[in-house]
């Protein structure tokens, strides 16, 4: 059996609350939320008392790998979505 997932990240929209920035992946047709915390923005993106939005588009890149990294190893949330914490950078 071939594993044919994959996750994409179009130009979705991003937001923030006071703890995560949300962005979407797609695997297909399937969306897929995924998120970072605070505090992973924080303590590997010098993202310290700066606004979280533009720490996540400065590393968009970096954060979006381990976002497809965590996804493709089924490492997800109870309800499905990707969590990047700290503790996975």
């Amino acid at each position: 059996m071939i594993d044919e997932r994959t996750l994409a990240f179009p130009d979705a929209h991003v937001r923030s609350d006071r703890d995560i920035v949300m962005f979407t992946g797609m695997d297909g047709d399937r969306k897929i939320i995924c998120a970072i915390s605070r505090e992973a923005l924080e303590d590997h993106f010098q993202g310290n008392n700066k606004d979280m939005l533009k720490v996540y588009k400065a590393n968009r890149e970096r954060i979006e790998y381990e976002a497809r990294r965590k996804y493709l190893a089924g490492r997800l949330e109870l309800d499905g979505s990707v969590l990047i914490k700290t503790v996975d950078l």
